[in-house]
């Protein structure tokens, strides 16, 4: 679980996002798009999920991207190369269903765009002509462009204060892409009220479209439920039963509403030198 490379993928102001390249021989070995890991970084730490974004079986690493935002990630965020974590587990979830959909968007918002570039990957290699939008709030939080561009037939970018691609939001974009012509699935993974407004656009044209969440994860292998979602009317959970769903079937107000539970005491600024 030592770490062997780490770089940063975007710095602006008080917003940082991290690439880690992890020794995980196992995982490595059985990841597939879409699902993710549980790490702790020390004993005294909580366990966080991450996507698993990349696989390299010949160094038996994986590849993990974050922003420093909480506690743990910042804490995460304080490891130099050579460092090792406390604990790793997965691969966990489902993986992504992989097939020949056609004509495929996928929409990626902040390091929302690190979940959706394995499976873009996947979808590509399966013969699927992949469109993609990415969005941040500004151009130097942009992440994985040239990664998607490689792989994508048509790569567009939106920024909320428009320094580059369209000022615009992603949902903005997906709605022009969707009156053009005929689409077989769209992929969408970032903040909540992006998700929830790409559901929103595709149901006017009954496009199948799938999002991954973030819910709340505490043990992230069914033990806690925290990570309660509802789909459908039915509850399940995000670490088995997803983390992708259909989303249309999400009740997305609840999931704002368990999200916001413990903001109070993640905006507590902690001394990361205490642990």
């Amino acid at each position: 679980m030592k770490i062997l490379k780490r770089r940063a993928l975007a710095d602006s102001s008080a917003t940082r996002i991290t690439s880690i390249e992890v020794l995980s021989p196992d995982i490595a070995r059985k990841a597939r798009p879409g699902q993710f890991i549980a790490l702790m970084v020390s004993d005294k730490g909580e366990r966080i999920p991450l996507t698993i974004v990349d696989t390299n079986k010949d160094t038996g690493s994986i590849t993990l991207i974050f922003q420093e935002l909480g506690f743990t990630t910042q804490l995460l965020g304080q490891m130099k190369e050579g460092d090792s974590l406390y604990s790793l587990v997965g691969p966990l979830g489902h993986a992504t269903d992989i097939r020949n959909y056609g004509q495929v968007i996928l929409v990626g918002g902040g390091v929302g765009i690190a979940e959706i570039y394995p499976v873009a990957r996947a979808l590509k290699a399966s013969g699927n002509h992949i469109t993609t939008i990415l969005g941040a709030r500004t151009k130097s939080l942009l992440i994985l462009e040239d990664e998607l561009k490689a792989i994508s037939d048509n790569l567009l970018v939106a920024t909320d204060d428009g320094s580059y691609g369209r000022k615009a939001f992603t949902t903005d974009i997906l709605d022009d892409e969707l009156q053009k012509q005929k689409y077989g699935l769209v992929y969408s993974v970032g903040p909540i009220p992006m998700m929830k407004r790409s559901a929103a656009v595709t149901a006017k044209y009954g496009v199948k479209t799938i999002v991954s969440l973030n819910a709340i994860m505490v043990d992230a292998t069914g033990m806690c439920g925290c990570c309660r979602v509802t789909i459908g009317g039915k509850t399940l959970f995000s670490c088995v039963d997803g983390p992708e769903f259909d989303a249309q079937q999400v009740d997305w107000d609840e999931l704002v509403k368990r999200n916001r539970i413990y903001e109070d005491k993640e905006k507590h600024i902690c001394n990361l030198k205490a642990l």
